[in-house]
């Protein structure tokens, strides 16, 4: 049995491997584009495979193309969007600027398998019946948008608000554990644990906010623009058809772009939703490495917090657990910031009616939105919930804080005060003896009792009248 085939398209024949549902404009490009070995993500294979199915439905409604041709296109296209045949999408993304490569791959392999669901020997033609009415310049920036709204919406939301409501349950639970508030690193005036944490519940929750306002330009689609915008060889209604379908199939607020030119000429939209994944990344750097910082120890550093143990930290030295979770947050975020700058690039290389960049742009944001998904759940369900706080600890560094003498300023005067800190630190006391040795208390500056109440630690952390 041969291990080839013979396929051809309009540039002659080509061989094909006897077992793929690919044809001859997809092994082309496999054959150029022999480069990173990395393909589309799964998410925008699905997509458009379901923008495929959805279109040739609306073909058939239209009489674009017979209705028997459209149910097994459709019906092609739906295995593909359900990932059965990921297998089939071999071509580098580092291909043709416009997707046309991975286009087609779309068309040829939803054309082999409609073919075996027709029997009889009909043909189905991948540019004349898969994609008719669309180009891909319409469908695969459409394909983009679906994708990566699907997969903000039903994945990385869901899985901020999660590690948001874990960081939550945390800030109740340490509402009363009061420490040292630290700036540039430096011992500050006192704050809770539980404070801290329901900063770091707000940043996430502003995450979401800010994806969620990325949303509205994102589920805004080029579909029925086809070769350049104007929306040639497209039946009238068609795109507008096409949209409810794929509104109804997801339960996504998809509608038509509101200027054809814009949404192919620029990828817009998908560099804002890129450069709010950045923020997001960025607020999780913050997060993971305050947890490592408080975590670090337990002899020789902070040991405010103790994060779970779940591995053992080194080849070497026996005991050692690292902060192996907040590490890899940190290192997904430094690849979301990295893809950022290659979509902002990507994004600017729209050339009059059409970027071309494309595919690397589709596999930047697919990536950094499930990368920044999964690790958002891992760092909620096998770091945040089991964070325990050193309560002792955390009070003794609150109380030996020279930062602590901030609200005897009112009492003593800032110049004062300035001197009560420095000397508790060179003869290593607390600050309020350093009040009763200066004499405060003697001359009747300060009464004990109100030396006291002013040094109360954990009232420092709450506003006036709270």
């Amino acid at each position: 049995m041969s291990e080839f085939r013979i396929e051809h398209d309009s540039m002659g024949e080509v061989r094909v491997p006897a077992g793929a549902k690919w044809r001859a404009q997809t092994q082309r490009a496999v054959e150029n584009f022999p480069i990173s070995g990395r393909g589309l993500e799964p998410a925008h294979v699905a997509a458009l495979g379901l923008v495929k199915a959805v279109a040739a439905e609306v073909n058939g409604e239209l009489g674009v193309i017979d209705k028997e041709l459209a149910e097994a296109i459709a019906q092609a296209a739906t295995d593909v969007a359900e990932n059965e045949w990921d297998a089939e999408f071999p071509i580098d993304v580092f291909q043709t600027g416009s997707g046309t490569s991975s286009n087609m791959n779309a068309n040829e392999v939803i054309a082999t398998l409609a073919e075996a669901r027709l029997g009889g020997g009909r043909r189905v033609h991948p540019n004349d019946h898969v994609n008719a009415s669309q180009s891909s310049n319409d469908v695969f920036p459409t394909s983009i948008h679906v994708a990566a709204t699907t997969e903000t919406v039903f994945h990385l939301i869901p899985s901020l608000e999660h590690l948001a409501t874990s960081l939550r349950a945390k800030s109740i639970e340490f509402a009363q554990v009061v420490k040292s508030g630290r700036t540039h690193l430096m011992d500050a005036t006192p704050v809770t644990l539980g404070q801290e944490f329901a900063g770091y519940a707000t940043q996430v929750d502003n995450a979401v906010a800010r994806v969620n306002s990325a949303l509205t330009r994102v589920t805004e689609l080029p579909l029925g623009g086809t070769a350049v915008g104007t929306g040639i060889n497209t039946p009238p209604g068609f795109a507008r058809k096409v949209i409810a379908g794929l509104r109804e199939a997801t339960g996504l607020p998809f509608t038509e772009a509101r200027d054809h030119f814009e949404a192919q000429g620029a990828r817009d939209a998908i560099v804002e939703l890129s450069g709010q994944l950045r923020v997001t990344a960025v607020a999780l750097t913050k997060i993971a490495n305050d947890l490592r910082w408080m975590g670090s120890g337990p002899r020789a550093g902070l040991g405010e917090i103790n994060l779970p143990d779940l591995q053992p930290g080194s080849s070497i030295m026996p005991g050692k657990v690292n902060p192996v979770v907040p590490e890899a947050v940190c290192m997904v975020c430094a690849q979301v910031i990295g893809n950022d700058g290659a979509i902002a690039f990507a994004g600017a290389a729209g050339n009059f009616e059409l970027n071309v960049m494309m595919p690397v742009i589709a596999r930047n944001i697919l990536e950094s939105i499930r990368l920044l998904a999964n690790v958002s759940r891992l760092f909620a369900d096998r770091c945040v919930h089991g964070v325990t706080a050193n309560a002792e600890r955390c009070r003794e560094y609150a109380e030996s804080s020279p930062s602590i003498v901030t609200p005897l300023n009112r009492h003593v005067g800032y110049e004062e005060a300035a001197k009560i800190a420095k000397d508790a630190l060179a003869e290593r006391k607390t600050i309020r003896q350093a009040v009763l040795d200066r004499g405060h208390v003697a001359k009747g500056t300060l009464t004990e009792q109100q030396l006291d109440a002013i040094l109360d630690v954990l009232s420092m952390t709450r506003p006036p009248n709270a």
